[in-house]
């Protein structure tokens, strides 16, 4: 049987493991977690290293010729490995690495995987609200086994957008960029939001909760599963510029309608004129 042919079975042998996973995750909840900085920016703990190495060595030990792209296995690299055709596995045992560290509930577990460079599973699981978003391609997405979709909304002074800045510390041309653009988005919208988790953002436009969500500068793991929930719900994904959306260099805006990314883009076009000047 091909790998196409078999992305049910691989969905239904991970899919246990990443709930069971969900459980140390929880382990946390009554512990004083120990931080080590990464970068100035950049947060990891001991739960994000446990999470990974038992979510790989258990897939490994299963399909020993799959590959893996992992947040802590990938950590002091300078170049991401490249995205092939093999199976390949992309994972991020703890993203919302800040909020996890205060205790604040959103935060979870990412597992995408990709055949022939083509995302085809999904897995996202935010255990301290016992939330499972699920998606395999072609198949819709489904938050705890139900059905979701995202919203219909396409005008921007309907909708809740959530904006990540979080990242605008990290240089000072991404404040300016982010900082100017909210200026104008602000005026725009019905409310913006910042969640401090790229994978629950993700999974809350797929399921309707907001309209929209950009963020730039993350990773493969950000994104691998959650932009899939977002396509397999009906939701719209691109990349900030304009450009198609590539998942190896995620810099992107999502959105519940392709109508509506068309209009942010717009007011973002005006923001950058204002500084590019």
């Amino acid at each position: 049987m091909g790998d196409l042919e078999n992305i049910d079975g691989y969905f239904n042998f991970v899919l246990p493991l990443v709930k069971k996973a969900g459980e140390l995750f929880l382990e946390s909840k009554n512990q004083t977690i120990e931080v080590e900085n990464k970068t100035a920016h950049d947060l990891v703990t001991i739960y994000d290293k446990k999470i990974e190495e038992t979510l790989i060595e258990k897939i490994r030990t299963q399909y020993p010729s799959h590959k893996f792209i992992g947040e802590e296995s990938c950590d002091g690299s300078k170049d991401l490995p490249p995205l092939t055709h093999d199976p390949t596995w992309i994972i991020d045992p703890v993203d919302g690495t800040t909020n996890f560290t205060k205790k604040l509930p959103l935060c979870g577990i990412s597992v995408g995987m990709t055949i022939d460079k083509e995302q085809v599973i999904g897995i996202v699981f935010i255990p301290y609200l016992n939330e499972l978003y699920t998606a395999v391609k072609g198949q819709g997405a489904f938050l705890n086994g139900e059905r979701i979709y995202s919203s219909k909304v396409e005008e921007p002074k309907e909708s809740l957008f959530c904006y990540e800045i979080g990242v605008a510390s990290r240089n000072d041309h991404l404040h300016k960029v982010i900082m100017t653009r909210l200026q104008f988005l602000i005026k725009e919208v019905l409310s913006i939001r910042c969640l401090g988790c790229p994978v629950l953002s993700l999974c809350y436009v797929a399921s309707g909760k907001l309209d929209g969500y950009q963020c730039e500068g993350l990773y493969p793991w950000d994104v691998a599963a959650g932009s899939l929930i977002l396509k397999e719900a009906g939701g719209f994904v691109i990349e900030s510029s304009g450009k198609e959306f590539d998942i190896m260099k995620p810099n992107f805006l999502v959105t519940s309608t392709k109508a509506l990314a068309e209009k942010y883009l717009e007011i973002e076009r005006r923001a950058d004129e204002t500084w590019k000047e």
